[in-house]
Order: structure tokens, then C-alpha cells, then sequence
């Protein structure tokens, strides 16, 4: 079932996302004259079609589903000599140069306004997210040596203003690919003590961020994460290990094995860890002002994934402390706009830096890594599966506007070079031009897939 959920969230997001990116060329073509012989959903042989409009044109579904295309009217496509005068100023190739580029550029821009009408969407209805509170601070991190201890809610970084746990993140990716110190405005929880910064501003180096950290959770390294709730205990079932040890609903855990718990998920972890093992857990009977005890509880062992965790059967509140944001649609737009143009503006400089070798390339990831975020996020929610598809839409737009060969880059390129020379690049340029694009290309998806099999391996 989950398979199959996979599958289909994947071809709704994939078939949407292309749908969109052709129709773009597709308006724009009709918009200018140009004659449109065929729209396809898929690549290679077409499985079903059907002709619609003062143009017939074809409608069609081609069995390879991925990608799609416009076929129009182009002279170095079809014979064109039987054609009337009439039918020949509709071809392609004799528009002029800026019709072209209209054509071209309409995909890539198509994949950027689903994406803004999308977030727009989002904006507009609201979704609870996680508040931007720190969970208690490792020594020998950046965010310790900033003077953070853990509480702290941060409201601003480098004075742009902070609402959600997800706000902070992106802020922060953008600042470690740039190097640049991230300033962080905190409220904190209880006034300064003398082992605190008594602003409310401080400072976290973010140079020392390597490209295999931005791989994984390189928030982690930093030594921030996000604030969960104490480790009070929820229903604890009959006859597991906690309930034979004396624990009850609404006892708060303080310590394990004379250890301090940070919070819920720290108890969990410890458990999870310790399958067999005698755990002295210390805390308070139903809460802060209760009575204190200490038990001893031996976790049961359970084999998950291929792993052994301990479990003691007991439920533990850990989500963290959350706000709904809801703005007006002049503002979602705005911030529709402004996230599109970040986001892609992020993809281009992480492009760069794969070249420059200052970024890994396990970051590109394939149809593989893709369709599996495609399932989760369908699994999660409606406003997580159309976030996906946004930043997705992006991905496909900036991808492709790169100069490459056989992309819609690579022709803009062209008709660029035609506006500052007056002529159209030669056909044998062209030809070199598309093998070379095509080999790139190939790379590419061969980096991709590998990718992709290593993570699943992994």
C-alpha cells in the first residue's frame, strides 16, 4: 500500500509539474502565431492521442513517463514546402528572435508561478508549524560558544524576522553556503544568569560548515536543535516494563541513571538505546510539585528496521510547541514571490559550488530519492505534498534555464547570442552544441541514479 501510494503521489507531482511546464510553452507559442502539431505528457511512442481545435492539434500520452514536449511547426523538424504563405508565417523558425525566446522562457516560467501560487496558497490558509525554540545546547558547539544554553526563541537572523522553526533552517542554509555569521535576536526564557550573554542578540561562525555537512543535519553540528517538551510520561500500558516498575501517567522524569534529562525525546533516546539494560530513573510523581522517586526499569528488547531498541510501553508527548501563521493574500504573494526568487537563487549557488567542488554531488538526487519524498509528504499532509511540489517546480525551472544544450536554457542561449550578433548560430555549431548537451545530460542522470542507489543502500 505504501508502495503504491508512493507511485501515484509521484506521478501526480511529476505529471502536474509537467503538464504545467509545457503548457507554458504551449499558451505562449499559440499567444505568437506559432502552430502547435502535437502536446505530449511523456517521451518516446505515443499510446493515445487525440486531436482537438481549429489546429488538430494532438493530445497525446507517450509511454515513457517522464518529461513531455511541444511539438510546433518548425522547418528544421517537417518539410515545409507544400506549405501556403499563410501556413508558413506560423512556423517557428521564421518568428522573430523575441517571439522565440517568449516560447522558450514560458516553461521554466510556468514552473515558477505554480510554485508562487502555490506557497501563495499556503500563506493565504496557514499551517502549524514548530516556533523557531532551541532545545538545550551541547558544549563545544557554535551555538554554545554564541552563549546559547537552550529555551531560547529566536525571533530574527541578521534582522530578518523569524516565525517558524522552518524559517530559521532555510535562513541558516542560505548563510553557510555564503560563510556569513549568522546574528540571532532571542528572547530568552528566564533572565540572564552569570554563565549566560546578557543581550539578546548573539553571534554563531558559520564558516566552519564543510560541504559534508550540509549533506546531512548540519543544524546538528552547529549544536542547534529544535525545543521538545519535559519527558512527562503519557498512558503507560498494563504489564509493560514501566508500569511494573512503578512509573505512572504524568511523572516527570529528571534523570536516568543519574544522568539529566534534557527533554521527552533525550528519555526516549536513552530507552531506545538500553534494550536489556537496568535504567535507575529518577524524576517526580504526577509532575513538578509531586512526590520524587526513583525505579528501576529494564527496557524490553524489540527488533525494528533490523535494529534492536529498548521500549518500556509508555506514551511520551514530543511535539514541539507550535503556531499557525496566517497572512492576507497581498501578503502570501509577497512572500510567495520573495521565497521562489530565494529558493532558486539557493539552487544556482549550490549548482556552482558542486562545480567548484565546495559542495558534494550527493546532493543531486533522481526519480528514485524524488518519488520517495513524494510519498511522505502525501503521507504527512496536503500542505507538506504541495510544498514538495513547489520546491520541486522550482527545481525544474532553474534546471532548466542552465545553458545546457537540448534544455530551454541552451536555446535562450542561442537567441541570445542572435540578438548580440544579428544572425542565428550555425548549424554545425548547433549540432556539436547538442551532443555535448546531450552528453551532459547524461552525466547528470547517471550521478543521480547513483545517488539514489546509494541512498536507499545506506
Amino acid at each position: 500500500m505504501i508502495l503504491l501510494q508512493t507511485l501515484l503521489a509521484f506521478a501526480v507531482a511529476l505529471g502536474s509539474l509537467v503538464v504545467i511546464h509545457e503548457l507554458g510553452h504551449y499558451l505562449v507559442a499559440r499567444w505568437c502565431g506559432v502552430k502547435v502539431l502535437r502536446f505530449s505528457v511523456g517521451m518516446g511512442k505515443v499510446v493515445f492521442s487525440r486531436r482537438l481545435g481549429r489546429d488538430q492539434t494532438e493530445w497525446a500520452i507517450s509511454m515513457l513517463p517522464l518529461g513531455g514536449y511541444v511539438k510546433m511547426l518548425d522547418a528544421r523538424e517537417q518539410d515545409v514546402s507544400a506549405l501556403s504563405a499563410q501556413e508558413l508565417q506560423r512556423e517557428f523558425t521564421r518568428q522573430n528572435v523575441w517571439r522565440r525566446i517568449a516560447i522558450v522562457a514560458a516553461g521554466p516560467i510556468a514552473n515558477f508561478m505554480l510554485a508562487i501560487a502555490i506557497f501563495s496558497a499556503i500563506y493565504v490558509h496557514g499551517t502549524p508549524e514548530p516556533v523557531a525554540r532551541l532545545r538545550a545546547v551541547a558544549e563545544n558547539t557554535a551555538a554554545y560558544q554564541a552563549g546559547l544554553r537552550g529555551g531560547e526563541l529566536i525571533v530574527a537572523v541578521n534582522n530578518e524576522p523569524i516565525q517558524t522553526w522552518a524559517d530559521l533552517r532555510w535562513k541558516l542554509i542560505q548563510l553557510a553556503l555564503e560563510k556569513t555569521p549568522a546574528r540571532l535576536q532571542v528572547q530568552r526564557p528566564v533572565p540572564p544568569g552569570p554563565d549566560r550573554n546578557h543581550s539578546d542578540s548573539v553571534t554563531i561562525r558559520l564558516d566552519g560548515v564543510t560541504a559534508d555537512d550540509l549533506d546531512g543535519d548540519f543544524l546538528a553540528k552547529l549544536g542547534v536543535a529544535l525545543a521538545r517538551p519535559k519527558a512527562t510520561l503519557g498512558k503507560v500500558e498494563p504489564q509493560g516494563p514501566a508500569m511494573l516498575a512503578g512509573l505512572e501517567q504524568g511523572d516527570l522524569i529528571l534523570a536516568v541513571n543519574g544522568r539529566p534529562i534534557v527533554d521527552g525525546l533525550d528519555f526516549v533516546e536513552r530507552v531506545r538505546a538500553s534494550a536489556g539494560k537496568p535504567l535507575t530513573v529518577s524524576g517526580l510523581h504526577h509532575g513538578q510539585d509531586g512526590t520524587e522517586f526513583n525505579v528501576t526499569v529494564i527496557p524490553q528488547s524489540e527488533v525494528v528496521a533490523g535494529h534492536v531498541i529498548g521500549r518500556i510501553k509508555v506514551e511520551l508527548p514530543l511535539a514541539p510547541e507550535m503556531v499557525t501563521i496566517s497572512v492576507s493574500p497581498y501578503t502570501a504573494l509577497v512572500k510567495a514571490v520573495v521565497r521562489t526568487w530565494d529558493t532558486s537563487v539557493l539552487t544556482i549557488k549550490m549548482l556552482g559550488k558542486m562545480v567548484l567542488g565546495e559542495v558534494s554531488w550527493k546532493n543531486i538526487t533522481g526519480p528514485i530519492t524524488i518519488a520517495d519524498y513524494a510519498g511522505q509528504t502525501a503521507r504527512v499532509g496536503a500542505i507538506s505534498y504541495l510544498s514538495f511540489i513547489a520546491f520541486i517546480s522550482i527545481s525544474l525551472g532553474v534546471m532548466n534555464l542552465l545553458p545546457i544544450p537540448v534544455l530551454d536554457g541552451g536555446l535562450l542561449l542561442y537567441y541570445s547570442l542572435e540578438v548580440l550578433t544579428g544572425r542565428p548560430v550555425s548549424e554545425r555549431f548547433g549540432e556539436i552544441a547538442q551532443r555535448a548537451g546531450m552528453g551532459i545530460l547524461l552525466t547528470l542522470m547517471i550521478v543521480a541514479v547513483f545517488n539514489d542507489i546509494m541512498r536507499l543502500m545506506s
